[in-house]
């Protein structure tokens, strides 16, 4: 593929760069006219700035060495605020960090507990449960040996009733009975 003439003549000589000539023609007539305004507005700002310093009343070095003391002064308070919070924040920091190491240097120690404790539940739980078992067949033996004797006892009113054909009860004399 080949390029065109006109592509090729809109290319910059120079390769890819750009074309700043406009600075190269402002700068010329700068030197030329210092005090003429140059177009977009762009004057020589230095003049204005030492006019502006002409204008203003002549301060004597004790005045001028009052300031710098205050702004030294005011420079030094916020300097030393700014260091004492990020002195606060390194302490903080480090009392979390110091922290966190410390928990993570215990955390054997915190699982190991932690299973111990799972451990003792269990053991309670079983011992517990063998407990209450034990409960259960003493009771089933009480009331099998209070069925037996119930059951002996009920024969032996049955084998007295039969025998006497009477009620298994005896009555109660007539004196006993009445109540008046």
């Amino acid at each position: 593929v080949e390029e065109s003439s006109s592509a090729a003549a809109a290319r910059p000589a120079g390769g890819l760069r750009a074309d700043y000539g406009f600075v190269a023609t402002m700068d010329r007539e700068i030197m030329r006219d210092p005090e003429r305004e140059v177009g977009y507005g762009i004057t020589d700002s230095w003049d204005e700035i030492v006019e502006a310093l002409q204008r203003l009343p002549v301060s004597t070095d004790t005045e001028l060495g009052g300031y710098m003391r205050e702004f030294g002064t005011r420079v030094r308070q916020d300097t030393n605020e700014i260091y004492m919070r990020l002195d606060d924040e390194q302490t903080e920091r480090q009392l979390l960090a110091g922290r966190l190491n410390m928990l993570f240097r215990d955390r054997r120690a915190h699982a190991y507990t932690c299973h111990l404790m799972e451990i003792e539940a269990r053991m309670s739980r079983e011992a517990w449960m063998t407990k209450i078992r034990e409960l259960h067949a003493a009771d089933r033996r009480r009331q099998t040996v209070i069925s037996k004797m119930l059951r002996v006892q009920v024969t032996a009113l049955q084998g007295q009733q039969g025998l006497d054909g009477g009620p298994t009860q005896p009555e109660l004399p007539k004196e006993a009975g009445s109540g008046s």
